[in-house]
């Protein structure tokens, strides 16, 4: 079975006193996974037992009962606010990732300061220190929170003095009936507190892509091309014998690149104002803001719609281009930063659309993209003219947003080509690896559908124009 993980917020109505307590318990619990930190340092040798092992010696060290009267490392000597166990048990798991972290750190530190003495090299970095200061959000494990329901929660905070039961108004979206919760965390961000729930499911692992180009001859991917012009991705539904069910855009584009823009330009002139940046300090906090929020909405936007259409046509791989190294042009600070972000945009999209897909138990590739929007998707000429509406097809110009194959005369949209060419070149690489597969007789390799071997032997490479291996039926 498979799982996949993600997290549900909901809005935390402000009340008297609400803050304060929230502050007051945070502090607290952040000063017991100090302690236990130190415990740590002291007791390096806990990181060598699992997790559970380790939370139970710890507690053995620090916690006192009738059966350890006499602990080493006494937390109550330390602390003197009274601990609830579950609190407890949840920094010391908090204390346990943030020294493993720093003992990596120092590791790392070691093993190249030796590397550079070998070289007699002199070594002038200095050695990474454990943290001393926390500020981990609040977490509830079972006993710290009861009666939850879609518009309230009970919750224990620590007033100062003593620990109380606190009812919380919830505002938002009910917990999903088919997701498993896990132990909420309050956390604020710019004065306001949420409630943040960890949600999991899980499901039949879905095929690996080879497995399934080898076993449906009917399979059906969802190719995307990712774009900087109006329509944000082109969506193509392919079938294994290159087939084209349907193709959709995904549009917005020329608005957010707009929008982007002209707050770009705001964020330019603010600073031609104000002079010299101060280092370390940030500066247009609300426009900066606004950038990402828009950014942040677009990707999500357009993510969600892709994995939509691909379920809505019984597509199970979503195939988008690998895509790296992207730089932008010269030019004025907007124009520049604009679309520098446009590509982080590209990343964005293709980041949420994965997470998104295996929810849905989709699964997610990506191939070369290499001459995706210079080759015909029809005959594989390369390179075909593209032009915008009323310039004549001479040559290749990029951005253009029509195409026409010299070679076969075909024209279109040049997103929708590439679209096409990306879903080929996935179905190219997936039989070419059969291809070798059974000729090798390779261990592991998947049990291939008769139909499945008959596209194997016709399909052609659309790139260089030669066949596939050929290999006998019988």
């Amino acid at each position: 079975m498979a799982h996949t993980i993600k997290t549900h917020r909901t809005a935390i109505e402000a009340r008297p006193g609400l803050l304060n307590w929230y502050e007051t318990t945070t502090t607290l619990y952040n000063q017991v996974v100090a302690f236990y930190v130190s415990l740590y340092e002291a007791h390096p040798g806990l990181l060598n037992l699992n997790q559970q092992e380790a939370l139970r010696q710890a507690e053995r060290l620090t916690h006192r009962t009738r059966t350890n009267p006499s602990p080493l490392w006494p937390l109550e000597e330390a602390i003197s606010a009274d601990i609830p166990a579950m609190l407890r048990r949840a920094a010391i798991n908090a204390a346990r990732g943030a020294f493993q972290s720093f003992h990596s750190h120092y590791q790392r530190w070691q093993k190249n300061k030796t590397n550079f003495e070998a070289k007699g090299k002199r070594f002038h970095h200095r050695p990474p220190v454990p943290p001393r200061t926390f500020n981990f959000n609040l977490p509830f494990y079972q006993g710290m929170f009861k009666e939850r329901t879609v518009t309230s929660i009970m919750v224990r905070l620590y007033s100062g003095t003593s620990w109380q039961w606190v009812k919380l108004r919830l505002t938002g979206e009910p917990l999903p009936a088919e997701w498993n919760p896990g132990s909420p965390i309050i956390v604020r961000r710019r004065g306001r507190l949420r409630l943040h729930t960890p949600l999991e499911k899980q499901f039949p692992t879905p095929p690996k892509a080879l497995a399934q180009v080898a076993a449906d001859p009917q399979l059906r991917v969802c190719s995307v091309d990712l774009n900087l012009g109006d329509a944000v991705a082109v969506c193509t539904i392919l079938q294994a014998d290159g087939t084209e069910v349907v193709t959709r855009f995904i549009r917005g584009g020329k608005n957010l690149h707009a929008r982007r823009r002209r707050l770009l330009g705001k964020v330019a002139r603010k600073r031609r104002q104000s002079g010299i940046l101060t280092e370390g300090e940030a500066d247009n906090i609300k426009l900066w803001q606004k950038i990402r929020a828009i950014d942040e909405y677009e990707a999500h936007r357009v993510s969600q719609r892709i994995v939509e259409f691909a379920q809505a046509h019984r597509a199970t791989i979503l195939v988008f281009e690998h895509l790296g190294n992207l730089k932008p042009q010269k030019g004025r600070y907007s124009q520049r930063s604009n679309e520098k972000r446009a590509y982080w945009l590209k990343g964005k999209i293709v980041k949420y659309a994965r997470y998104k897909a295996w929810e849905q138990g989709i699964l997610t590739s990506r191939v070369n993209p290499r001459n995706t929007s210079r080759d015909c998707s029809d005959c594989g000429a390369s390179p075909v003219a593209r032009y915008a509406a009323g310039e004549a097809p001479l040559a290749y110009r990029p951005g253009g947003p029509l195409y026409l194959c010299p070679a076969c005369l075909k024209r279109g949209n040049a997103d929708h080509n590439a679209a096409l060419n990306i879903g080929f070149r996935f179905f190219q690489r997936a039989f070419r690896q059969l291809s070798e597969s059974l000729h090798a007789k390779a261990s592991g390799v998947p049990v291939v559908n008769p139909i499945a071997l008959q596209q194997i032997a016709v399909w052609q490479d659309r790139r260089s124009g030669s066949a596939l291996p050929s290999f006998s039926l019988a």
